[in-house]
């Protein structure tokens, strides 16, 4: 049998590779955008970053056209991630007068992955200090650490390049032996 042949329900090989092809990439992207909405707060603004990705410095009208969204839609979340700090923003220039829109683009993704690491330790740091916060007579003993120590919690995220031995370094710097 070719893989152009068609089998019983008239579907030949390739084509059902092409479905199944088409399908993972369909769920791989949906993983994606569920990752980035919960790091960007929405659905909504997880597909404009993932849009602006993939075409930078694209104007909110653009953004709208390719993601599908209301352009008021698009508007409103693309201040807020400009407010934010998860996209720039720069006006277009035009050629003679008119209006010269802005266009956008999303920042890396490590650079975002880097702030949500920076809030997730800030908020955790919150919970670890609670008592501290609550009661400032709370015996140091009892917070599981010295109670001048603000910040019990430290999250690393190393760049997949390095050879690890920078982060073992880091460790006994901080007063691990590494043992």
């Amino acid at each position: 049998m070719s893989e152009d042949t068609p089998d019983d329900d008239g579907a030949s090989p390739r084509d059902r590779l092409e479905d199944g092809k088409d399908r993972a990439v369909s769920g791989f992207d949906q993983g994606v955008v569920d990752i980035l909405a919960w790091l960007l707060d929405t659905e909504t603004r997880a597909r404009i970053f993932v849009y602006l990705r993939q075409h930078p410095w694209s104007t909110s009208e653009e953004v709208a056209d390719g993601t599908g969204l209301y352009p008021s839609t698009v508007r409103e979340a693309l201040a807020e991630l400009a407010d934010d700090d998860v996209v720039e923003r720069r006006k277009r220039q035009a050629e003679g007068a008119g209006n010269n829109p802005y266009e956008y683009t999303a920042i890396p993704p490590s650079d975002l992955v880097s702030g949500a690491v920076g809030r997730v330790q800030n908020e955790l740091n919150t919970v670890f200090n609670l008592d501290d916060r609550l009661d400032r007579d709370v015996d140091a003993g009892t917070t599981g650490g010295d109670a001048t120590d603000d910040a019990p919690v430290r999250i690393e995220v190393e760049d997949s390049s390095s050879d690890g031995d920078d982060a073992d370094a880091d460790h006994r710097k901080d007063g691990d032996d590494g043992a």
